[in-house]
């Protein structure tokens, strides 16, 4: 596949503002373009069928069908056509269920812009590597394998892991108010000193913002926020 051409996506959200949203942060990434924007599966579904695009970009919580229910609709229909997941749904049956029936990546609201150019980046190269005759080699296909993963934890100091961290950064986003390490412990489900460790780090890169409580008896709390 030539770099230049177009990699036709399908977007199925029910959110009008996150639609447009997600629209332009896709087309900031060449050259990915949207052909065409479903507002719940079974409307998704039906476009997959009509417009045959290249990846699909999915919500999972949606009004009629949601997005479990319509990328196993899709497999069971052998669309010719990738997916990647973009959802507040953060359970682990139900990331379980989608990579099962194929989504190529999965991304948990609210996200950065980073985030999906590194996944659709990561998707155009895959495509590019595996379009065509020929073969590949065993180099060659682990360096496909393994290049999401390694790109997640060469970035990430030693003991800490990319599932937690998107965990953290999502608690904090669902909250308006600045959260202490023992509130995000307590969220998240964790130690509070695990928690406090990825805050830390969360602040070193500039993702959280720090406010200090002063005032009763003791040491001044830390509170963490996402930086809007």
């Amino acid at each position: 596949m030539s770099r230049q051409q177009v990699i036709e996506v399908l977007l199925i959200e029910d959110d009008p503002m996150v639609q447009e949203v997600n629209r332009q942060f896709i087309e900031r990434v060449s050259p990915f373009q949207v052909v065409d924007i479903a507002s719940d599966g079974k409307e998704g579904v039906r476009m997959a069928k009509e417009l045959s695009p290249h990846l699909i970009v999915l919500d999972i919580f949606m009004p009629g069908q949601d997005g479990v229910e319509a990328l196993k609709e899709i497999r069971n229909q052998a669309f010719d056509v990738d997916v990647i997941v973009i959802t507040a749904a953060n359970d682990k049956d139900t990331i379980r269920s989608m990579f099962r029936h194929g989504a190529v990546d999965y991304l948990i609201k609210p996200f950065k812009f980073e985030r999906l150019q590194q996944a659709l980046t990561n998707y155009r190269d895959f495509r590019s590597e595996i379009s065509g005759a020929g073969a590949l080699q065993q180099q060659q296909i682990d360096g496909l394998v393994g290049s999401k993963l390694e790109q997640d934890v060469k970035e990430l100091p030693k003991g800490l892991n990319q599932q937690t961290l998107e965990q953290i950064t999502t608690f904090l986003g669902q909250n308006s108010e600045a959260l202490s390490a023992e509130q995000v412990a307590d969220g998240v489900g964790m130690a509070r000193v695990t928690a406090r460790r990825y805050l830390e780090y969360l602040q070193k890169i500039g993702d959280v913002d720090i406010e200090i409580q002063y005032g009763g008896v003791g040491r001044p709390v830390n509170r963490y926020h996402m930086k809007v």
